[in-house]
């Protein structure tokens, strides 16, 4: 068990499951930190100190995942915006600003080349390794009473599928590695498993 000062708002293992990181909330007089914890080292968690720790002053951290062989964070922000966070010195290597409101979730692809980002501004943004501009997927407000999951291709940007079920906003979804089935998780306080049909694997969007 790890003592904050304040809540934890995000955490995750890098690759190889021997570094963890988690950001603190910027809450009773608190600001936000991303913290850095090697396991391989008992005294880090004995005496609770981690082996960096980087203060994000400007905006805090809302969502955030270890990018490919542990080497950096990105991390999403109540602003809207991107950053990358070395591993090893915790500066800041990249920083972009693909929203206007905060960013809810991101999500890598299995082979960690494209994350894929939620905001409150009703948009979601496809992010390419290499430093490539993020494409946006779309930007239709959730209508009223239709809370759905929503498919869309990465490439063409078309939706080709939605999924009812929830009773109010959805918070965050996960696909399973195999990529046969996926999780969602609402407001409505359900965490709901869904199973792909043989239909879904046979499809084929025209371009």
């Amino acid at each position: 068990m790890l003592n904050t000062s304040s809540a934890v708002r995000t955490c995750g293992f890098d690759f190889s499951g021997n570094i963890i990181m988690f950001s603190t909330d910027k809450q009773m007089g608190y600001q936000c930190f991303l913290n850095y914890f090697d396991l391989r080292d008992p005294q880090q968690i004995e005496d609770n100190q981690p082996y960096l720790t980087v203060p994000c002053a400007e905006s805090k951290i809302t969502s955030a995942v270890c990018g490919p062989l542990g080497e950096f964070v990105i991390a999403g922000h109540e602003n809207g915006e991107i950053n990358q966070f070395s591993a090893k010195s915790g500066e800041v290597l990249k920083k972009v600003k693909e929203h206007n409101k905060q960013i809810n979730d991101i999500q890598t692809s299995v082979d960690l080349t494209m994350v894929i980002t939620a905001s409150k501004d009703c948009s979601s943004k496809v992010v390419m390794g290499g430093g490539q501009e993020a494409m946006e997927v779309t930007t239709t407000s959730t209508r009223i009473g239709k809370f759905e999951a929503r498919f869309f291709h990465a490439a063409y940007e078309e939706e080709f599928g939605r999924v009812k079920g929830h009773f109010g906003p959805i918070n965050c979804v996960a696909f399973h590695p195999d990529g046969k089935s996926y999780s969602s998780g609402g407001e409505d306080g359900y965490t709901r498993i869904h199973h792909f049909d043989p239909q879904y694997f046979d499809f084929e969007l025209e371009a």
